[in-house]
């Protein structure tokens, strides 16, 4: 099966992982090789060669050759460019979602509704592309005119995590595209098929519109690239999706150059059950929040505070849910599957460790904590563990697995804190029925996430809001609302068109 899709999508079970524009894909194979696993079985799905000192330094000087042809097309232009793309994505939505499932291990529906994003996100690229709006503000000088406009920034520097092979990809591409910029790739090691496959299909819609190369790719075998990659001047804006340690990381590097970074960085998200919420709203929000994606989205739901009054009926349809979960997990290409692998043996060795110190810090596991040793592949049980305060250090850690440690509280207030007492600031959510408890977890004392939701879960966010939170999750904004904003540099003019020269604040200068 595996050997069809790459077929369907015009990859062979050996490819360059370098894409170095002009419709040439290098040749190097000295530079070391990528060999994606499908986690579900353990086997090696492909062979990807990895990319050279010299294929990356090919791939700048071309990529600063096209934006400054870009850079001065039209934005509406520019915009039928990403509209192309989203054309191509569409035709191709059923297989790329298949690669995406088999190569990281996510089920098939979200597969392809990582692809659906990347459609999504071209849709509102699209109409960005005549929105690219700046303000008129008034002159304290007479006859002057002040104004600001903003102008396409340069390369956008990509690199991207395994959870979302894709679209994390496409909701920096998209809109930088759309802004003027030229973009560089350099996807997770783990799943360099996927990111290949939405190369070709993108390019080649370019190419058949008529339009040049926008977006490159290339693939580092060890770290060597990736540093030089961050630590390039060339490149004034690096977009990083991953963990908060190497997010800090590049942070501070791309600062030591005066750099701009956009991170996107760890989750520790919770949700909150009062008295009153909506059980046949909320159970299903927690389950697809927690064990979605196996527990592998930087928004998936890992901390539950319940109310007191209602803790111990909830616990119970929780597990009888997760229950019911446990018997629909296997290949994640399959229409009958609830839940896949983990992406890998690390990850599994992760979910077990947590699970032991869960325990030795009193912790009781209400369902789950063991891995599936019966079959091939990183399958592990999704997990409830009571008996821990928030502050244990086992749940003040984001563990990239599904893993639900659920407490009891008394009062709003002491949720709200408790919520908020983690280093992460991603997403967050509340089920309930009183509106002065939903205002008051939206108000500025209320959560303090980049993303906070009312009787919806933590995870599986709009394209059209900005993601992105706050602390250690890094503080960038992608996709929807203003968020292109950062792909562009932003300039105010003032026009003088009188026959005098006054100097602002009523400065005398006469000479």
């Amino acid at each position: 099966m595996s050997h069809a899709i790459l077929k369907s999508l015009g990859i062979g079970t050996e490819h360059s992982g370098t894409y170095l524009g002009q419709g040439e894909w290098s040749e190097t194979t000295d530079a070391g090789a990528l060999q994606p696993v499908n986690p579900a079985t353990g086997e090696v799905i492909a062979t990807v060669h990895a990319s050279s000192a010299a294929d990356y330094e090919t791939i700048v000087k071309r990529a600063q050759e096209a934006f400054k042809v870009w850079r001065t097309t039209p934005a509406p232009q520019r915009g039928e460019a990403v509209r192309l793309c989203g054309e191509a994505l569409r035709k191709h939505k059923d297989a790329l979602g298949s690669l995406v499932a088999l190569e990281m291990g996510k089920i098939k529906p979200e597969g392809d509704g990582e692809v659906q994003e990347m459609i999504d996100i071209a849709d509102f690229a699209v109409g960005q592309s005549r929105m690219l709006y700046g303000y008129t503000m008034h002159s304290e000088r007479p006859g002057h005119r002040m104004y600001e406009q903003y102008h396409p920034l340069g390369i956008v520097g990509i690199i991207s995590a395994f959870n979302f092979p894709v679209a994390v990809w496409a909701w920096n591409a998209m809109l930088a595209a759309a802004c003027g910029d030229i973009c560089i790739w350099k996807p997770s090691p783990k799943t360099p098929l996927s990111a290949i496959a939405a190369i070709k299909i993108c390019n080649e819609a370019l190419k058949n519109g008529g339009y040049p190369d926008l977006f490159f790719l290339f693939n580092d075998a060890g770290s060597d690239l990736a540093q030089a990659f961050v630590d390039d001047r060339r490149i004034p804006l690096i977009s990083f999706t991953g963990s908060t340690k190497v997010g800090r990381m590049v942070g501070e590097r791309v600062a030591q150059r005066m750099g701009r970074s956009l991170l996107e960085l760890g989750g520790n998200n919770a949700i909150i059950l009062d008295e009153t919420a909506d059980l046949k709203l909320a159970v299903p929000g927690i389950v697809f929040g927690a064990v979605g994606t196996a527990g592998q989205r930087c928004t998936s739901t890992r901390r539950l505070f319940v109310h007191e009054s209602i803790h111990d009926s909830v616990l119970d349809t929780l597990v009888k849910a997760y229950k019911q979960v446990e018997g629909k997990i296997g290949d994640p290409t399959l229409a009958t599957t609830l839940m896949g692998p983990l992406n890998s043996q690390d990850a599994v060795k992760g979910y077990l460790a947590a699970i032991e110190k869960a325990k030795a810090a009193g912790g009781t596991v209400a369902t789950g904590g063991a891995a599936l040793t019966d079959r091939k592949g990183n399958f592990v049980l999704p997990t409830i563990i009571t008996g821990l305060k928030n502050a244990d250090e086992v749940v003040q850690t984001e563990t990239f697995a599904p893993i639900l440690y659920v407490m009891k509280f008394k009062d709003l207030d002491e949720a709200i804190a408790a919520q908020n007492d983690v280093p992460q600031g991603l997403s967050s959510a509340i089920f309930t029925q009183n509106l002065k408890s939903a205002e008051k977890y939206l108000s500025a004392a209320g959560s303090d996430c980049g993303i906070a939701n009312v009787n919806i879960g933590t995870s599986g966010a709009e394209i059209g809001g900005a993601f992105g939170g706050e602390k250690e999750t890094g503080g960038g904004r992608e996709s929807g609302s203003d968020a292109w904003k950062v792909y562009m540099r932003r300039q105010t003019n003032t026009i003088n068109y009188s026959d005098s020269l006054p100097l602002a604040q009523g400065i005398k200068f006469d000479l």
